[in-house]
């Protein structure tokens, strides 16, 4: 037994070889925890500029199990628990950790990154020899990423099932078992993201068939496996992006709506294709109720589920501005003294840093509704709360329909009339009351939710009261009725069986745009209030260039119009932009978005439609034609183009029949201006002799080659012509009845310009 700090390490059951590694990526990364604090980790991923590092030292890693309800009274283990980078989060929650970690290396990195922490204790070996020591009442035992090496960890036929079945035995009575993992149908895999393990290309999608130690599942395929090890009980969350860098959760309960899966360029470990649109098509798979076929990542309970049904984290930014926003199921007596389901919004400090920043929450929603009391913008009701000793700002669960979907609706339909309609209600109601010091910087059409009025839709046929509790963005399992039987299959979605959730398409009948005009309109995150008056054009400024920033399908409204619309001069663009630039800096405390860590790590983004339409268009370039000369001169109805003489962007291969009577032959490369070397040309298996006079000719200037062995009969020629050719004259070599000319030519095409100053520098010119 080892300490370091307050953690412990049992190296009982330790082989003393480790039997992976990164080597020194390890290394670098054992003196960067001995040497740093955690609050140091964004510096050093930012200088690093690499994906382990990334990997490892993020805080964003801890979102998949900080979301989980746990106490400190709770045991948790952790299989796999690597460089540590959920242990930390798993120390704070619970009272207890042990984790199981085969690599030394990486055990000692979890120790001292965690070493303040007295409530953890690292088990180093192998997980078999350890497991029958382990303690038999885990609250809750965490496979983040693990899950998929089921076969290395326990070997035989069935070794996912055999896995579970051995965790089972160290539950306490009610304990989960926790699993993230990649779902093999993600849709990112589709769209030409590499599988994580094997790294290649729709290997999970294949089946594997390649082989690889590591195997991902859909979502049947894990039922499966819970099934056939007797798992009564299981419930699906779906962490978006995925699993490893989560920024949202959702649940069967809430899942997608359209238009919120957009942040899907996360290839920070390796290049990637981007073969169609991932959030068009993240559109329609929400839209036909399919995402939790198409998730990138699965997290599945075994055992009782959650109150928790969404999950969204605002941790990317300055520690005092990071916060956690959970839709949870909750439960109140009613005057009849029944107990009635209802839901509610919280939002949670990610740290100390930001409790300031969430208490403010509550003085904001006092600021807005004084301010807009007389006017026709509804505050969404907010109070500071303590859950489990956390302070967290409450709000209530609105239900309506997104402004930013009721605009999307509009231009769908080429209506930009409904739209103007929509936009400019949307600026007489925000800039109510504008000179009361209280503005949300950040008011942007998908915080406002309309409604009709409660009165007239009671009033509409076939509208029952009931009816105003259903929603559209639900997946009805079968669970619902019960515990999952062995062999069955999911339902398919039902998409009104379940209270219908704030952001998400309300199902209201068949409401007018006057309705909605009219209705009422709730303002359900006001996060960015300060305490001043703001220019109104400002704000709908911002929130259109937002608005049309997010989707490229909205380019067809014009920026233009909305500046013309709210009178906003050159000047105050200029002012606009650096404003923006200013909150962003301030929000983010200038820490690089996860986006421009990509960019930062040089993971490119691949896009075959541009290689298929440089391919279209090289085909009209890229076409070797052969002309011949019989004596009567160059004649267009005697020539004739080679198919496949391209042998990629670069290089020509060409094998040309000739018959006796052809004098000269022509050879146009291409048809764009170029510079060509003839790195080879034979006639009938001969070198053609080049070097001599009177036997090339060209439309471009020929460069003699220097003086090197072998290279007197392969010159360059400079073509400052969209019509290049090059003419061998036939006369002068020796002729069959039939003859083969070979030629291999390499060719670069140029800008005109470069050409015409090449040609005139050029040593020789025919």
């Amino acid at each position: 037994m080892e300490e370091i700090g307050k953690v412990r390490l049992d190296y009982s059951h330790y082989s003393g070889r480790d039997y992976y590694s990164e080597g020194a990526v390890e290394d670098a990364l054992l003196d960067i925890v001995k040497s740093k604090s955690s609050a140091e980790y964004d510096a050093v991923i930012e200088e690093r500029k690499s994906w382990p590092f990334l990997y490892h030292l993020s805080p964003l890693r801890e979102n998949i199990v900080d979301w989980i309800p746990m106490h400190r009274e709770c045991k948790v283990l952790e299989v796999g628990s690597g460089c540590g980078a959920v242990t930390g989060a798993l120390s704070r929650k619970a009272g207890r950790v042990e984790c199981v970690e085969l690599s030394k290396k990486r055990s000692l990195i979890n120790a001292y990154r965690h070493r303040e922490c007295d409530n953890i204790t690292i088990h180093v070996g192998n997980f078999q020899d350890i497991e029958p020591e382990l303690p038999k009442d885990f609250d809750y035992i965490c496979l983040i990423g693990v899950f998929e090496y089921g076969k290395s960890y326990i070997g035989g036929d069935s070794p996912y099932e055999t896995f579970l079945a051995k965790l089972f035995t160290h539950l306490a009575p009610g304990g989960r078992i926790v699993i993230a993992i990649e779902n093999k149908y993600g849709l990112k895999y589709f769209a030409g993201c590499r599988e994580d393990h094997l790294g290649t290309y729709f290997s999970g999608i294949e089946n594997y068939v390649s082989g690889g130690e590591a195997r991902t599942f859909s979502r049947n395929g894990l039922e499966r496996i819970f099934l056939n090890c007797g798992a009564g009980e299981y419930y699906f969350y779906y962490p978006y992006p995925d699993y490893k860098f989560m920024t949202a959760l959702y649940s069967d309960e809430y899942l997608p709506g359209r238009g919120e899966l957009f942040n899907n360029l996360r290839n920070f470990d390796r290049d990637r294709m981007l073969l169609f649109n991932e959030k068009n098509a993240f559109d329609g798979v929400t839209e036909d109720g399919l995402f939790p076929l198409f998730s990138n990542s699965f997290v599945a309970v075994i055992g009782r589920g959650f109150d928790v049904k969404f999950v969204k984290y605002s941790n990317d930014r300055a520690p005092e501005y990071a916060v956690r926003t959970e839709i949870l199921k909750s439960w109140f007596g009613s005057r009849q003294g029944n107990l009635m389901e209802a839901y509610l919004v919280r939002k949670y400090p990610m740290g100390e840093a930001a409790e300031d920043h969430v208490r403010g929450m509550a003085a904001a929603c006092e600021s807005l509704k004084e301010r807009y009391q007389g006017g026709k913008l509804e505050i969404n009701e907010c109070e500071l709360v303590e859950v489990d000793g956390q302070l967290c700002a409450q709000f209530e669960f609105v239900r309506g329909i997104p402004l930013l979907e009721l605009m999307d609706r509009c231009l769908e339909q080429n209506d930009l009339e409904a739209f103007r309609r929509y936009f400019r209600q949307f600026v007489e109601r925000v800039g109510y009351n504008s000179s009361y010091p209280a503005a949300d910087f950040d008011l942007v059409f998908g915080n406002v939710l309309i409604s009709p009025r409660r009165e007239e839709l009671a009033g509409q046929e076939g509208m029952p009261e009931q009816n105003m509790q259903r929603g559209s963005r639900q997946w009805r399992d079968s669970r619902q009725d019960g515990p999952r039987k062995r062999g069955t299959q999911w339902d398919a979605p039902q998409p009104r069986d379940f209270p219908a959730q704030e952001q998400g398409v309300e199902d209201f009948g068949e409401c007018t745009e006057a309705e909605l005009l009219n209705g009422k309109w709730t303002l359900i995150d006001y996060e960015w209030t300060f305490g001043k008056p703001m220019d109104m054009k400002r704000l709908a400024f911002r929130a259109a260039y937002w608005y049309l920033l997010e989707d490229e399908k909205r380019k067809k409204l014009s920026l233009d119009w909305i500046r013309e619309e709210l009178s906003v001069t050159e000047r105050e663009v200029k002012e606009f932009w650096e404003e923006e630039g200013d909150f962003q800096r301030f929000v983010t405390g200038n820490r690089s978005s996860m986006a421009e860590m990509r960019e930062r790590i040089g993971c490119r983004v691949m896009r075959p439609q541009d290689w298929l339409e440089k391919y279209q268009d090289s085909q009209d370039v890229n076409r070797v034609q052969i002309y011949e000369d019989k004596g009567q001169g160059y004649h267009e109805e005697d020539s004739y183009f080679v198919r496949e003489a391209y042998q990629g962007d670069w290089l020509i291969e060409l094998e040309l029949k000739v018959s006796g009577d052809v004098k000269m032959l022509r050879i146009d490369p291409g048809m764009y201006p170029c510079a060509v070397k003839i790195r080879e040309m034979t006639f009938n298996g001969a070198t053609v002799p080049l070097h001599k006079r009177k036997l090339l000719y060209a439309n471009g200037s020929i460069v003699s080659p220097a003086d090197r062995e072998g290279e007197k009969d392969c010159p360059s020629i400079v073509f400052a012509t969209e019509d290049p050719n090059i003419n061998v004259n036939l006369e002068r070599l020796e002729r069959k009845e039939e003859n083969v000319l070979r030629a291999r030519l390499e060719i670069v095409r140029l800008p005109m310009p470069i050409a015409k100053d090449m040609e005139e520098r050029s040593k020789r010119r025919f």
